[in-house]
């Protein structure tokens, strides 16, 4: 029994699966700038270099993205943008990079979200979707928690021929079911992707969030940001040690929508 079809699904023992075949397009969903990075930066980087067409999409401006009292907060969001498109071309991806521009901090679990992200997944028609797990336990960020919500929600709007008919009418698109979705930060994962040959890749990526170095990476010089890699490196190897990899990404993997 999938954990979609009516009932309670059985409690069964995690086995993972690994490394999806690389799909033809992604479209990997977060709720700030560099979460995409952070979370799944690795597989997509491999998959570029594989021929996947890479798509970006944001929900968020940013705009809290500093400790800095006085900041400047409108620069501040062009900045984040800018950032996301270099880490976006970093990782090899050709696709998008789309903005929804809610305010970081306040993005809500809604209707109006959830239709934006689904006409998103209509109109690009990813093989693949990626996001955060809206689940996982502890996770204190609401944004993280929303974005989560309202992918997982925009997959059924999205795959459904009875949802958003105006946007079909107004838009001119039919609905779509992608092959699977990879929720990262995952609660309970049971899926690895190997990422051995791409780690340096995704801290490229990463780096290209200058913006985030102090808030997020703990990171104000040079000898700061060694011990970031090194934390980033080291917590890859960890999660690719129990599967006989030397770096690895985990997800909650769902192929059956």
């Amino acid at each position: 029994m999938s954990a979609n079809d009516p009932g309670q699904p059985p409690a069964t023992p995690v086995t993972y699966t690994k490394n999806l075949a690389a799909p033809q397009s992604v479209l990997a969903i977060g709720a700030h700038p560099d979460d995409v990075e952070f979370g799944i930066g690795g597989t997509l980087a491999k998959w570029a270099a594989q021929g996947t067409v890479i798509h970006h999409l944001v929900c968020t401006d940013g705009s809290k993205g500093t400790w800095n009292p006085d900041a400047d907060i409108a620069a501040l969001v062009v900045q984040r943008q800018q950032e996301q498109r270099d880490a976006a071309h970093a990782l090899g991806s050709t696709g998008t990079v789309q903005f929804l521009e809610y305010v970081d901090g306040e993005l809500e679990h809604s209707k109006a979200t959830i239709d934006r992200i689904a006409l998103a997944i209509r109109t690009l028609r990813p093989s693949v979707v990626a996001t955060h797990d809206p689940w996982k336990r502890y996770r204190l960020h609401p944004d993280h928690r929303n974005a989560g919500l309202n992918v997982c929600d925009a997959i059924v709007a999205a795959r459904d021929p009875h949802f958003l008919k105006h946007h079909m009418r107004d838009h001119g698109v039919t609905h779509h079911r992608p092959d699977a979705l990879l929720l990262w930060e995952a609660d309970e994962p049971n899926h690895y992707e190997d990422v051995t040959d791409w780690v340096e890749i995704k801290l490229n990526a990463l780096e290209k969030h200058h913006s985030q170095f102090e808030s997020t990476m703990k990171a104000t010089d040079e000898s700061e940001m060694d011990a970031f890699r090194q934390r980033m490196r080291t917590r890859m190897g960890d999660l690719g040690q129990p599967h006989g990899v030397q770096a690895a990404e985990i997800f909650h993997l769902m192929n059956r929508l």
